[in-house]
């Protein structure tokens, strides 16, 4: 049996450490003054570095990518027991339930399979956390904050082994003053030649 770590060495203070948990994992959550703080600045500061919407986009895509596939890992291991899905519909309803309530406090609005294209699926949110506290200028209307988060839905997809297209949209809603924002998921044909064989 080893010995236990004498109290005021370095290995007695990783003990103690790894000993802090909380009651329960799934209840942390973030100060939404903080979160809105955070990501307007982190919004600023792109916009300064970059010359129109598409890169900002992108930026913010990219920022969201790391955080999607750091959640996936988190999930995983929280919620399904290191288990990750195989099959098409169920990625797509882990994104809609178990990713969006951990990240926004609810499951998303719905969750539809495009009508024109197979391999096409929409997950839309009427007023998406990250368009909220954004103003964004006259010159550039058509910036789409949501871009984060479909950098978000792209990296858990990626980290599963769904390699897809993922972009946010505004969709106008008639009788609503803001549009909702749509993340659109379009997967690459691998996804659908692997899942065809599944079935």
């Amino acid at each position: 049996m080893a010995d236990a770590p004498k109290k005021g060495t370095l290995r007695a203070a990783y003990r103690r450490a790894a000993d802090i948990k909380p009651r329960d994992a799934r209840t942390w959550q973030v100060s939404l003054n903080a979160f809105a703080f955070l990501f307007s600045e982190m919004v600023q500061y792109n916009q300064t570095r970059v010359d129109n919407i598409a890169e900002l986009e992108h930026r913010l895509e990219h920022a969201g990518y790391g955080v999607g596939l750091r959640m996936l890992e988190l999930l995983c291991h929280r919620e399904k027991g290191n288990r990750r899905e195989v099959r098409l519909l169920g990625i797509l309803s882990f994104v809609h339930s178990t990713l969006w309530k951990s990240l926004f406090g609810k499951v998303a609005d719905s969750l539809e399979k495009g009508t024109e294209n197979e391999d096409e699926y929409m997950i839309s949110e009427k007023e998406l956390l990250v368009n909220r506290f954004i103003s964004v200028p006259k010159d550039m209307g058509a910036f789409n904050c949501g871009a984060y988060v479909a950098g978000i839905v792209k990296g858990v997809l990626d980290g599963s082994g769904f390699p897809a297209r993922v972009t946010a949209h505004f969709v106008p809603v008639e009788g609503q003053p803001r549009p909702r924002t749509t993340i659109l998921i379009k997967f690459s044909e691998e996804v659908l030649q692997r899942e065809a064989r599944l079935s």
